[in-house]
């Protein structure tokens, strides 16, 4: 039976004694060879070795079965009619009772076709990763739980630029936050999303990328898979850095932006001259009226109580004329925005006032901000009355150091905005009584304005507020907070 076994096995069979002198060949090791048991009794087995076989495979494979240790390995082998294939080997020591090698046993197959394969599989592998590695454009293989297994030289590059551990998780985070939900169900072959442009915040400047994403499937390799058949989606992102682009779009709209600032701030600074002028009126007209009152009182229809009376009357329709005269707040509409990308804008249009005043800004947004429901302009005019507060503080008359700290950070049902400054602080006593109109600590008291006031205004209209608390080591910190959902 063993006899049978080995001459109708599919593997060539080789025994030889320990000179590696052939002593028997099976029917599979003439297939494979091409020399018959005839041709190859009592030949050293190295008639099927090629010069193509490097010295060091030999002297490895001695080395191990003198060690008495089987070698397992590849060889360049030569067939009777000349003709080279690829032989896989196992020779493996037969050991008397004594321990000692009297016989060589080897068994062999031609993967000459395997190897071809492989290399052709190793190949297009290798060509792939060229062309994907060469491509001007972010790459990344994400499993189920969205970690990054491939990659290509751009992601690379852009984690180092980002100092970031995965960018793609930034990314998806950007896409979600644009599309208002998750990615859906994994479909293979379908598109996750298409051409979504996001905006990922750094320290030094906001990056925007042009996305795509497509679900695709791999075949898993483990032994429950063999005939079962499992999948895995994987999802492959693919973005382009569009930054440059968007940057010539952003001088043309940061132009626009500074002629509405500008008219947005006339038409504020027309708007706090009024309301200045109807605040300072109303507390002689309360007098009057109280005054009035008295008089009244006490004696009646007197000529002078009369003329007094038609006084206030017309004061008051002056009054209520002023009021009317007040420019009402723009009508635009509520839409999705970005505090990140609002905080950029004003900082862009200060930046020449505070580098006058050698004002150092520290800009540390978070990455990828989710978007809030609320009106742009009047969301970078309470921004802009914050900063233009800190940055009055740090112009204080002897003041040196002038350091700006700007946060934003999104927690799981708002977004927080902190504006710290170095300055000399505000007490605790006048906190609260810093967002009433006109207030100031400073002694100078120049044009006051309502800038706090109108900016605690804006936050309350979008659900949030504005609070002030004492920076560590000094300083000031306004705080904004604003929820991302609103009832």
């Amino acid at each position: 039976m063993f006899e049978q076994v080995v001459e109708q096995a599919d593997l060539g069979v080789s025994i030889t004694d320990v000179e590696a002198n052939i002593l028997y060949v099976n029917p599979a090791f003439t297939r494979i060879t091409g020399y018959a048991q005839e041709a190859a009794l009592g030949r050293k087995q190295s008639m099927l070795s090629h010069k193509v076989t490097p010295p060091a495979v030999y002297r490895d494979l001695w080395s191990k079965l003198a060690a008495h240790q089987s070698w397992t390995g590849r060889l360049v082998n030569r067939r009777a009619d000349g003709g080279k294939y690829l032989a896989e080997l196992v020779i493996t020591p037969v050991l008397d009772d004594q321990g000692e090698v009297v016989r060589y046993l080897g068994l062999q197959r031609d993967v000459t076709g395997l190897h071809r394969l492989e290399c052709e599989v190793a190949n297009q592998k290798a060509l792939i990763e060229t062309v994907v590695d060469a491509a001007p454009l972010v790459m990344a293989l994400l499993d189920g739980d969205h970690r990054v297994v491939l990659d290509n030289h751009e992601y690379k590059k852009l984690m180092g630029d980002l100092g970031m551990v995965e960018p793609a998780a930034a990314i998806l985070d950007a896409v979600r936050a644009d599309m208002g939900h998750g990615l859906g169900a994994a479909k293979e072959g379908s598109y996750a999303f298409l051409n979504r442009e996001v905006r990922i915040d750094t320290r030094a400047r906001a990056r925007w990328f042009s996305c795509s994403a497509i679900w695709v499937r791999r075949e898993e390799g483990d032994a429950d898979s063999f005939f079962g058949g499992a999948k895995s989606v994987f999802l492959l992102l693919a973005a382009t850095e569009t930054t440059e682009q968007r940057a010539q779009q952003e001088k043309a709209r940061m132009a626009a932006l500074r002629a509405m600032l500008a008219e947005e701030n006339r038409i504020t600074a027309l708007r706090e001259t009024l309301a200045a002028a109807v605040y300072q009126l109303e507390g002689p007209l309360n007098m009057m009226g109280s005054v009035l009152g008295t008089m009244e009182r006490r004696g009646g229809g007197l000529p002078a109580g009369a003329a007094l009376a038609e006084a206030m009357n017309a004061a008051r329709a002056a009054l209520d004329g002023l009021r009317a005269a007040i420019p009402a707040n723009s009508g635009e509409l509520p839409t999705a925005v970005n505090l990140n990308e609002a905080l950029h804008d004003v900082l862009e249009l200060a930046a020449p006032r505070m580098l006058a005043l050698g004002i150092h800004v520290a800009w540390r947004p978070q990455a990828v901000l989710p978007a809030i429901l609320g009106y742009p302009n009047r969301l970078r005019t309470m921004l802009k009355a914050l900063i233009d507060n800190a940055v009055e503080a740090l112009n204080t008359k002897g003041w040196r150091e002038r350091e700006l700290s700007i946060t934003s950070a999104a927690t799981d049902d708002a977004v927080e905005v902190a504006i710290r400054d170095s300055g000399p602080g505000i007490p605790a006593a006048a906190r609260l009584k810093a967002f009433e109109p006109f207030f100031t600590t400073k002694k100078e008291r120049g044009h006051l304005g309502t800038g706090l006031a109108s900016a605690q205004q804006v936050a309350q209209d979008h659900g949030g507020a504005v609070e002030l608390e004492a920076a560590e080591g000094g300083g000031c910190v306004a705080r904004v907070v604003l929820p991302l959902r609103r009832s």
